[in-house]
């Protein structure tokens, strides 16, 4: 089943090579869309692919690259719309 989410990922997550590992993981479980910084040093993403691939996906994200510290990703699921043919940073 296809889905699509917004995330957003609080701690230390800009300037550590955050949105590369999103870009790599993401390549890794065939999701697409975009991550990039917000002005409140969070990292947001809109990304769409498999369910259960955006659930593995999202487990990496907690975790991280190895200088990145995660306090939390908040997921919310929007209706599926197919607008995302890769998986960009901005």
């Amino acid at each position: 089943m296809q889905a699509r989410y917004k995330l957003t990922v609080k701690g230390y997550v800009q300037g550590v090579g955050y949105r590369y590992f999103c870009h790599r993981k993401a390549a890794e479980y065939e999701i697409f869309g975009y991550a990039k910084n917000s002005a409140d040093g969070s990292v947001e993403l809109d990304i769409e692919g498999e369910k259960s691939l955006i659930a593995e996906f999202i487990k990496d994200l907690k975790i991280g690259p190895m200088n990145a510290s995660v306090k939390a990703v908040i997921t919310e699921e929007f209706p599926y719309e197919n607008i995302y043919t890769e998986f960009k940073i901005y």
